[in-house]
């Protein structure tokens, strides 16, 4: 069993930077690719970034490479997105997700576990 825990959301400017933190319970968060979605009101969810167990696997959208950047730290149980250059578009909610598996998948159906999510508003 793992409960995530996303933080770090609020309201920026387009150009400006957030950084989203996801605090994991339980001793075997090494164990999970992690992923990011997100979900737009009237749209569907989306993959944003995901990281294998070693952090040297990482996957991004099209929409957010370059721009966006997923790390974790087994050690403390986190996973953070780094989010530069916001653009409008990137508003939405936004969800890390847990998979018992070695790197992460685009399917947001295959995760096991969710968090809450947290709100990321850009103005133009």
């Amino acid at each position: 069993q793992v409960q995530l825990v996303e933080s770090g959301g609020g309201l920026v400017q387009a150009g400006g930077s957030l950084r989203l933190s996801c605090a994991a319970s339980g001793r075997t968060f090494s164990m999970y690719a992690m992923g990011w979605f997100r979900q737009a009101p009237g749209k569907e969810r989306e993959f944003v970034a995901g990281v294998g167990w070693s952090t040297t696997i990482t996957y991004y959208a099209d929409s957010v490479e370059g721009r966006f950047t997923i790390s974790r730290d087994n050690a403390n149980n986190t996973l953070y997105l780094q989010m530069n250059s916001l653009k409008p578009e990137d508003t939405a909610v936004y969800y890390c997700a847990a998979v018992r598996n070695m790197v992460p998948t685009r399917r947001f159906s295959e995760y096991n576990y969710w968090g809450q999510g947290t709100q990321v508003t850009v103005s133009s």
